[in-house]
């Protein structure tokens, strides 16, 4: 097997090393003869940082690197064009001072490179000297790749004047490459999100946005087909280390990672660096998720009171809403998908609806396990700890038992400002529920309303109504009222009403009750 190029995100270095590259060539090329400027979103870890390196060594003439691979055969001229590759990823210091600092290193190498000297101008003029200079010593065209464009941006999202100082600095980088269009043979520019008033976007009317097409939501990931192909040795392997068969193994590999819809094709897309870190330890974790503090979904949540409990039965969006400006939206939905926290699971060509969901198990326990702090404690070990104990008992039968730990634990737990509503109540008990990982839903809705919190095991099911001040007697009779049970008469498990009390002075469970209805 060739070796796995976790962390690598260079392409000469990926195959120069005989590490695995799983061939996206085909897709490039169609990409750079159809298509002049160029941009594209994705997550972060999806391949976008590797997907430009590859476009730099395809214009660059490379043809040595692309031995083998489906680019061998379709390209047939290889000319050598002068590719200037500017990321701004890390440029993450919310100051312009930070964004000129780090893009200076970057424009100088370039200089140095051509022969240039370093003129006294500002980082926009330099790149446009690069880009009017290149062809004029090389002969060709040249290239501009932008990757990660918005990463300064997200940086400063919450802070609104921060961001317009930001954004006008980004804008005043990038306003050269409208004058620039005679000396460009392509532009490409990544990110994860779409900002309005940066150059790229009102000034380039001719960029075409390929996030959401079909023909290229493969451009970055792995399909299906290219992990029981390209990827299959590591399956293999994997199932070994783990006792299973290649079968089995896959089944796993799809529930945790996969899932992932750029277009209303539909077609599943698997997270790369998830995949690669799997087969890296031999292990099926949760990696995506930690690789990022997800400060900017929790910060929209709360800005925009967004429900997370809704994202389990899928929430809507229209589809002119996917190209609303990230500083300007009114629903954040279209940024968590950007994100990767949600994606499309279904779509209405009649509407232009999308319906929204998690991608995958490994998402959602991550989401999961990121509100922790916000919903139930800072201390995430303690509340882990916890519900290891609550699953325990809920396993043996025992959700009286399971509920008594509950209210013991949170009455411990330091005072939430926040902690004053029944929403807030309902998503920590959703919260720890689902970090049974057993099935939860939450709001769902009926004939006659709207059940609060519906639990499922192998055997039991509970249809729980949550109360604020009020007995529990109260929802049991809502219960009865409304027939929440009805629903699940014939699902051959134990049916169980639950009415739970919240005590806003206490801040924990008052009291409950369980009835066994089971026919």
């Amino acid at each position: 097997m060739k070796r796995l190029p976790t962390g690598i995100q260079t392409f000469e270095k990926i195959r120069e090393g005989n590490y695995l590259y799983v061939d996206k060539t085909a897709l490039v090329y169609q990409l750079t003869h159809n298509h002049s400027y160029v941009f594209m979103s994705r997550p972060r870890r999806f391949g976008k940082s590797v997907l430009c390196s590859t476009l730099k060594s395809y214009f660059e003439g490379r043809r040595d690197l692309f031995a083998g691979l489906a680019m061998e055969q379709l390209e047939t001229e290889w000319r050598h064009h002068p590719v200037l590759l500017i990321s701004l990823a890390s440029i993450k210091g919310g100051t312009p001072q930070d964004f000129y600092e780090r893009i200076d290193l970057q424009l100088r190498d370039y200089e140095k490179l051509y022969g240039l000297e370093k003129p006294n101008d500002a980082p926009g003029a330099r790149l446009e000297n690069l880009i009017k200079q290149t062809p004029v010593l090389t002969g060709e065209k040249a290239v501009v790749i932008i990757d990660e464009y918005d990463a300064p941006l997200l940086t400063v999202l919450h802070e609104p004047e921060r961001l317009v100082e930001m954004r006008q600095t980004v804008r005043s980088f990038l306003s050269c490459l409208k004058d620039c269009d005679p000396y460009l043979r392509f532009t490409f520019i990544t990110g994860i999100s779409k900002f309005s008033q940066v150059s790229i976007f009102s000034e380039l009317n001719n960029l075409d946005k390929i996030t959401m097409m079909p023909q290229y939501s493969a451009l970055c990931g792995i399909t299906q087909e290219e992990l029981q192909t390209q990827m299959l040795p590591w399956v293999e392997h994997l199932a070994q280390d783990l006792g299973l068969s290649v079968k089995e193994t896959l089944q796993r590999l799809k529930r945790n990672y996969d899932g992932y819809h750029f277009a209303e094709d539909l077609k599943d897309i698997y997270n790369p660096y998830s995949l690669l870190q799997a087969f890296m330890w031999s292990r099926i974790k949760d990696y995506w998720f930690d690789t990022g503090t997800p400060s900017s979904l929790l910060n929209m949540l709360e800005k925009f009171g967004t429900r997370v409990t809704e994202f389990d039965d899928g929430t809507k969006c229209e589809e002119k809403e996917f190209d609303a400006p990230t500083e300007k939206m009114v629903n954040p939905i279209p940024f968590f998908y950007q994100s990767g926290y949600l994606t499309i699971k279904a779509y209405n060509a009649a509407t232009g609806r999308y319906i929204l969901k998690y991608p995958n198990r490994e998402v959602r326990n991550g989401m999961l396990f990121a509100l922790i702090p916000y919903y139930v404690e800072s201390n995430t070990i303690n509340t882990n700890s916890v519900v290891a104990d609550v699953y325990e008992a809920v396993l043996s039968d025992n959700l009286d038992g399971a509920l008594q730990m509950l209210k013991v634990y949170l009455s411990s737990v330091p005072y939430a400002e926040n902690a004053t509503s029944e929403g807030h109540y309902q998503t920590m008990l959703y919260v720890v529920f689902s970090l049974l990982g057993r099935y939860v839903q939450m709001e769902v809705r009926t004939a006659k309303g709207r059940i609060d919190m519906v639990f499922q095991t192998a055997t039991d099911l509970y249809v729980m109504e949550l109360k604020i001040d009020r007995p529990a007697s109260e929802a049991l009779a809502q219960i009865d009222t409304k027939d929440y049970l009805l629903p699940y008469t014939n699902s051959g498990l134990r049916l169980h009403k639950v009415g739970i009390s919240f005590s806003t002075t206490e801040r924990t469970l008052s009291e409950w009750a369980i009835v066994d209805v089971t026919p």
